[in-house]
């Protein structure tokens, strides 16, 4: 029966990548056993509660395999059926290319871009550890599950499964298991040509624990190597298990070919006589069914735990209605009446700061009214400001608030995902501006998962001054703004930065990227009114009575735009300022609020320490862009101002030309 239901696994996904002409057949195949048997001896989940708060989570790096997640997910009684399978890569369906989450039940997290499926499963590894360590009581273990991955040749070349896999070792995370795909071929062929590291040595020197040399087609010799893992609580597991890639087809098993191509409907045939598999493609036998099938398991386990639970909510009341508020997604009670108080105390202040530390300021206020509020920066933390009076820095096995990702920008934001998916903590990463380059790939993942992660960014301009060009961001912000269902924040002052800090705590279907400066910024006065529509993205800073122009500017360059102001005032030419501290917001507000801010007809400046084309979609080819479209220089930043024409001179200037 084991080797059939290894099978099952090994059909389902030849029979759909044949009807759509199109996937991976060769990783299921040769991860087969290794999926049956974790599925059916050690995963704890629910099928009829794809969210059960303490389930096991499955994480499918190689994501290219993604046939083998939907044989199981349908195999084992989620809401996943035949015919979903036969849908496979098409328009529409539940069984995209590569998994997504939120497209089907039991897909813990989008995959596909190799190596950061292993860094999200750090970040569900870590968030279960932090909430254990926080809530679980003497016999009350609320929080106690594991993280499971599958990977392959490819995710650990990518070098976001060095900066990963070194992170969990440091930290000790425990409950992460992998199981490690070693078939020796990639899409170009055998790998000894370009991959010849020897990988448990390699994670044996990151502090995991390492089984090696498991047989990857015999479910005992898995088993055993499983339950070797789960014993082992101080250090996470790399199980390496030996495959065939392609494994069950008649002729080509072993194969580069079978990787990313159908095998061809003589193949699968001859393969199921091969495999004594006598069934027509996508027909499962009802013992098999029965097999794999886990909902009364899964139902009986969250029964289980939901008794545990409500002794634990007689014990203790306070931390079960915390524990059900952060996994229900909940904001705190009263949280806008606190983001309100700190702001009249932000406007008493006017204080003028970087906003670097106007964000320190306002993490400090958001740690004190959510506890849930994980922080983090990639070394950079004296630089970013990113750590507040009572953080607590997460160590190997403990727990805390704020954590030490060390030179990793890619793994950290790639984890911050993880740990937002996971739920229960509220995570966010920080680096410089400029390493959002390191990270790009991490950042799209986020806002194509419609996650609320958000990531900081600090010496975001030319601003940073001496460092040079290799530190001052260009084109980054620019880009940023790019990515399909990011926000990206780039506030001016103390009032605007704990806005943004709010606006991306209250987000709910996008990630935010909150850019921060080095240098001092002066602080703006604004009406209640004003400070209203700050969380719009845009809006009049200065508006008079018969504007002949609009400047538009964002961050450090407010003041610049202030200053302009007044002086074309003593000129007589009146023109409003707006404050565009979010363009991806304002761009999500009705036509009527867009035209209140930005008339039809009037000319329009606007003024960024960046690229300038992105301004043409709001002042047009008649308007003007005062930016910087080439690298910057070393020297001080109010001479790098000076010297790139990012002065309040040639903002008047602008506006008389557009006129």
């Amino acid at each position: 029966m084991a080797s059939q239901l290894a099978n099952a696994i090994r059909f389902l996904s030849m029979d759909a990548v044949q009807q759509a002409n199109s996937g991976h057949p060769g990783a299921p195949m040769g991860m087969a056993e290794m999926a049956e048997v974790l599925w059916t001896q050690f995963l704890k989940h629910n099928p009829n509660n794809p969210k059960f708060v303490n389930r096991d989570r499955f994480v499918l790096s190689n994501g290219h395999a993604s046939m083998l997640l939907y044989s199981m997910l349908h195999l084992t009684g989620y809401n996943l059926s035949i015919d979903d399978l036969k849908q496979f890569r098409q328009l529409h369906s539940k069984t995209p290319g590569h998994p997504e989450y939120g497209y089907t039940d039991g897909v813990e997290t989008t995959t596909g871009p190799l190596g950061q499926g292993l860094a999200n499963a750090v970040g569900f590894a870590l968030a279960e550890q932090l909430l254990a360590k926080e809530f679980n009581q003497e016999q009350y273990n609320i929080v106690d599950h594991h993280t499971y991955v599958f990977l392959g040749d490819g995710c650990l070349m990518e070098g976001i499964s060095h900066e990963a896999a070194s992170l969990a070792g440091t930290l000790g995370l425990g409950k992460l298991i992998v199981l490690y795909d070693d078939n020796g071929i990639s899409i170009d062929g055998k790998v000894d040509g370009w991959f010849t590291e020897n990988i448990p040595e390699r994670f044996e020197a990151y502090g995991w624990h390492v089984v090696s040399n498991v047989n990857g087609h015999d479910t005992s010799a898995i088993s055993q190597a499983i339950a070797e893992a789960k014993s082992q609580t101080t250090k996470p597991t790399i199980i390496c298990c030996k495959t065939i890639i392609g494994q069950g087809s008649a002729n080509k098993a072993g194969s580069h070919k079978t990787h990313g191509s159908p095998l061809g409907n003589d193949e699968i045939e001859a393969s199921r006589a091969a495999c004594g598999w006598s069934y027509p493609p996508f027909s499962i036998p009802a013992e098999i069914y029965q097999a794999f099938d886990a909902k009364e398991a899964g139902e009986a386990l969250e029964a289980k735990w939901n008794e545990q639970f409500a002794a634990y909510q007689t014990a203790y009341p306070e931390k079960a209605a915390e524990f059900l508020r952060r996994t229900q997604n909940q904001l705190p009670e009263h949280f806008d009446q606190h983001i309100e108080a700190a702001l009249t105390a932000f406007e008493g202040k006017a204080e003028n700061i970087a906003t670097r530390k106007a964000s320190q300021n306002a993490i400090e206020i958001l740690a004190e009214i959510l506890p849930e509020l994980v922080g983090g920066s990639a070394d950079l933390t004296p630089s970013n400001l990113t750590d507040w009076k009572n953080a607590v820095s997460v160590t190997a096995g403990e727990g805390g608030n704020y954590i030490h990702y060390g030179v990793r920008e890619f793994a950290m934001c790639a984890i911050v995902n993880g740990m937002t998916v996971h739920g229960g903590v509220r995570p966010f990463g920080s680096t410089f501006l400029m390493f959002s380059e390191y990270a790009r790939n991490a950042l799209r993942m986020a806002a194509l998962m419609k996650t609320n992660a958000i990531f900081v960014f600090t010496h975001d301009s030319i601003g940073v001054g001496e460092d040079g060009p290799t530190h001052q961001p260009i084109e980054q912000t620019a880009t940023l703004r790019m990515i399909p269902n990011m926000a990206v924040w780039r506030p001016c002052d103390t009032v605007e930065s704990l806005v943004s800090w709010s606006s991306a705590i209250k987000a709910t279907d996008h990630p935010s990227c909150l850019l921060f400066s080095r240098q001092n910024l002066p602080f703006v006065t604004r009406t209640k009114e004003q400070v209203n529509n700050i969380q719009k993205g845009g809006y009049t800073l200065v508006a008079t009575k018969a504007p002949k122009a609009v400047i538009l500017a964002t961050g450090s360059e407010i003041h610049l735009a202030l200053e302009a102001q007044k002086l074309l005032a003593e000129e007589n030419i009146d023109v409003n300022v707006v404050s565009m501290p979010s363009t991806n917001l304002f761009d999500r507000q009705d036509k009527n609020y867009q035209q209140s801010v930005l008339p039809k007809g009037l000319p329009r400046v606007a003024v960024e320490a960046g690229v300038t084309d992105f301004w043409r979609k709001y002042v047009g080819l008649e308007g003007m862009v005062i930016g910087l479209d080439h690298f910057g220089e070393s020297a001080p930043a109010d001479q790098l101002f000076k010297e790139f024409g990012l002065t309040t001179q040639n903002i008047v200037s602008a506006v008389k030309a557009v006129l």
